[in-house]
């Protein structure tokens, strides 16, 4: 693109966006059936079908471990994936504010392309709005993906069951934190970064190798507290999870002391809980160690008949304490 920001023109679906879509994004996105540029896309699928759609306003737009773009293709790929799904196809919606500088849109975008590639998923189509100055911050991307679901039955957050154990494939809070400490310029003896991930590929090895998963779910927004207590509500069932097993970091953990936030609260981005049969738990343990996105990956707990739609954390010393869902946001738009 000749020009260095992004104009109003550029949303008005004349020429101006006509070179916008076939210079920036068709470029990087290149697949045949984008490359038709029809109103639609012609996808092949069959059987049962997973979708999910989100959209993406995080600021800082750019930080350590990602951006705005390869999020919004991680952040659809994995809500796809935990329904036992294989991700096949993308949509992408950009609401540009004017202005923002065409380096750092081209940016994002050959970011979003190397996120699909990496996951195995193609953009399909898309649409492209451009707003006045201040009607936006910079750039929001709505995402919607569709899969084959592989599993059967596929997991659900109502499937958990008294006895099964509860798996996390990985540290928590990285992602949240490192987003704070970007937009408010704090630095870290240890530096953090972003776990944002496609974890697609892993959760498949997962869903053929073992006959029965229960519920698969990606601790996002509210953390792992939160999802853990969607899952109980849910399910009706209750989880003790045991404070000494979660696995956070040292900068993490000692970032979040200083800064009074509680690390179970934090978005993950690149994390997933499994919930399973207890005779599948080391099965599937096994699985997510030998794998680059799982080698963290640990039991914290279990599912319960005690205290039934709550979850309950027990501490080193041997103490219960109910864990609550977040009522708010302790930080805002970390995804």
């Amino acid at each position: 693109m000749s020009e260095t920001k992004v104009l109003l023109d550029y949303g008005s679906g004349g020429r101006a966006s006509q070179r916008l879509v076939s210079e920036l994004f068709v470029r990087n996105f290149d697949n045949p059936e984008l490359n038709r540029l029809n109103d639609a896309a012609r996808i092949e699928l069959s059987g049962p079908l997973a979708m999910s759609t989100d959209s993406f306003t995080v600021d800082p737009i750019f930080f350590p471990g990602g951006d705005i773009g390869s999020l919004s293709v991680h952040g659809t790929v994995n809500d796809v994936a935990m329904l036992g799904a294989e991700p096949k196809y993308l949509t992408c919606g950009f609401i540009i504010e004017e202005g923002l500088p065409m380096a750092d849109l081209e940016r994002i975008v050959v970011s979003m392309a190397a996120a699909a590639r990496h996951a195995g998923v193609e953009i399909v189509t898309g649409d492209t709005k451009v707003v006045p100055k201040g009607a936006v911050d910079k750039i929001f991307i709505n995402t919607t993906g569709i899969g084959s679901i592989i599993a059967d039955p596929a997991p659900s957050a109502d499937r958990a069951r008294p006895g099964d154990a509860l798996l996390i494939s990985g540290t928590l809070g990285d992602h949240g934190l490192t987003v704070l400490s970007q937009r408010e310029g704090l630095e870290f003896e240890v530096p953090v970064k972003s776990d944002s991930a496609a974890l697609n590929h892993l959760l498949l090895k997962l869903v053929r190798a073992i006959p029965d998963i229960h519920v698969l779910r990606d601790p996002t927004r509210g953390g792992l507290a939160t999802t853990i207590n969607e899952i109980t509500e849910k399910s009706g069932c209750g989880c003790l999870i045991e404070e000494a097993l979660l696995p956070i970091t040292d900068p993490v953990r000692s970032g979040c002391s200083f800064l009074g936030l509680d690390p179970l609260y934090l978005a993950n981005e690149g994390k997933f809980l499994c919930i399973l049969p207890e005779e599948y738990a080391q099965q599937a343990l096994d699985i997510m160690h030998a794998d680059e996105l799982g080698h963290d990956a640990c039991r914290i707990g279990g599912m319960t008949e005690d205290n039934p739609g709550k979850t309950v954390l027990q501490t080193p010393l041997g103490g219960k304490r109910l864990m609550n869902m977040l009522e708010g946001e302790q930080l805002p738009r970390i995804c």
